[in-house]
């Protein structure tokens, strides 16, 4: 999974409707997994190949079919041939580095969006990019690999007469995308206790390792912030579509799917503004010890300014310097010294620079 968009030279210029995969190899061959399912059946069961996925695209009952493993031309060519599909939607779908994007054709509605992931092993999030085809009867899901966040989804539609079960695949598809920004949610938050726990590192006195948390936070709430905008342009779009695939009594769904996102995106700024003011402290912490030091050379340097010029004076070679002939001259001298800043920092003190 990249984490970010990069398209190889001999890409430059190929035909919308060339299949090509684009991303990282994630396995050795597709899994598909089927459940199919009205008010009161449901069938959930593993399938092999394209032939055993088209009888449920006749069905009337409803069906998704989930495809982990996007690697496989040869599979999405025969499956666009077999459910009589855009090609363009499977070249989307190969592309991983894609941007989420909403398109309507006559016997499908296809989007896409992006799912992040906080591997256990990594400091850096992930992004994985999540497909989605919508017919009357049928939901399909592409994924790069096995893993998701759609467990909830699932075990809403075991747990027998539910909503999800009797409503149609497009509160499906509502159902699967909210889970998708609840991960959001979930990531921001994730981030932002680190975030917060940062305060307590920033004062009384900065670590060094704080700064470096600080820019790396930031990195990633822009890369955050990069697949959620995408994401919300597809749901504001998803809103506004008049189309035969969404029900009208659904839509109130996809206007709650609008408020999350914007909640998404809501609290990954006000965490970056967290930075920035996080950042400003350090800088202003740091500012201040540096005039402190700057603060205490210059009147350490002013102290000894009238020391230097009174050694100096009798560091000189002249013939005559009648003090030197005196019997206590040199005591003298260093009562005068001693005088002198004695004096300059009680002045310093009565001025508040110390």
């Amino acid at each position: 999974m990249q984490r970010y968009a990069r398209k190889p030279k001999e890409e430059i210029g190929r035909s919308p409707y060339d299949i090509v995969f684009l991303g990282d190899k994630k396995m050795e061959h597709p899994i598909i997994q089927c459940i199919d399912f009205d008010g009161e059946k449901l069938l959930e069961t593993q399938l092999n190949s394209v032939e055993e996925i088209l009888p449920f695209f006749t069905s009337k009952q409803m069906t998704w079919i989930n495809i982990d493993g996007l690697h496989d031309i040869e599979f999405m060519e025969q499956l666009a041939e077999g459910l009589g599909l855009d090609r363009m939607i499977f070249s989307v779908i190969a592309d991983t580095s894609s941007r989420p994007k909403l398109l309507e054709y006559d016997n499908c509605l296809f989007l896409s969006l992006k799912m992040l992931h906080q591997p256990v092993d990594k400091k850096t999030l992930l992004v994985e990019n999540i497909s989605i085809i919508l017919t009357p009867h049928m939901l399909i899901t592409f994924q790069e690999r096995p893993g998701d966040v759609f467990d909830p989804v699932r075990e809403r539609i075991r747990k027998g007469k539910t909503r999800i079960r009797i409503r149609g695949t497009d509160y499906l598809l509502a159902a699967i995308i909210d889970v998708v920004i609840d991960n959001y949610i979930y990531v921001i938050g994730t981030l932002g206790e680190k975030i917060e726990g940062l305060e307590s590192r920033l004062l009384p006195e900065p670590h060094k390792s704080v700064i470096n948390q600080i820019s790396h936070y930031k990195r990633e709430l822009n890369f955050v912030r990069r697949n959620i905008q995408p994401a919300e342009e597809v749901i504001y779009s998803l809103n506004k579509l008049e189309s035969y695939f969404i029900q009208e009594k659904t839509k109130v769904h996809y206007r709650d799917l609008k408020d999350n996102v914007s909640l998404a995106r809501d609290t990954s700024e006000t965490y970056r503004e967290i930075l920035s003011d996080q950042l400003s402290i350090y800088h202003t912490i740091m500012s201040t010890k540096l005039n402190d030091v700057m603060k205490f050379l210059t009147i350490f340097s002013v102290i000894f300014i009238p020391l230097t010029f009174i050694a100096g004076i009798y560091g000189t070679n002249f013939d005559v310097l009648p003090e030197l002939h005196f019997k206590y001259s040199y005591f003298i001298m260093w009562a005068i010294m001693v005088v002198i800043a004695v004096g300059m920092l009680m002045y310093f003190k009565r001025k508040r620079w110390l």
